[in-house]
């Protein structure tokens, strides 16, 4: 049974950082592309981020373009999230998931069988 655990949502300050985790089991971890949404409240869950099998691709939505980064790190079947310079419009629930077949350049949420149950970001201006 795949599982995928986030953690490290919470409250900050806009200009702050924070760095989600997503925890992996159950599934051969380096088989998956591995992304992360947001879904914020009264509207759709969205793309934010995804990297490849080996971490040698990533491609990002443009709102967190050259202010997110992903990683992962397949020895910890983990997959991370640093958020920095963050605003306000960026709080949301963050949910990872997994796929082995998405397009990474126009992931679309339907190729992603396995998600996690979501971590809450607050960003307070």
């Amino acid at each position: 049974q795949v599982q995928l655990v986030e953690s490290g949502g919470g409250l900050v300050q806009a200009g702050g950082s924070l760095r989600l985790s997503c925890a992996a089991s159950g599934l051969t971890f380096s088989n998956y592309a591995m992304a992360w949404f947001r879904q914020a409240p009264g509207k759709e869950r969205e793309f934010v981020a995804i990297i490849n099998w080996s971490g040698s691709s990533t491609y990002y939505a443009d709102s967190g373009k050259d202010r997110f980064t992903i990683a992962r790190d397949n020895a910890k079947n983990t997959v991370y999230l640093q958020m920095n310079s963050l605003k306000p419009e960026d709080t949301a629930v963050y949910y990872c998931a997994a796929s082995q077949w998405t397009d990474l350049r126009t992931p679309k949420q339907i190729d992603f069988r396995s998600w996690g149950q979501g971590t809450q970001v607050t960003v307070s201006s």
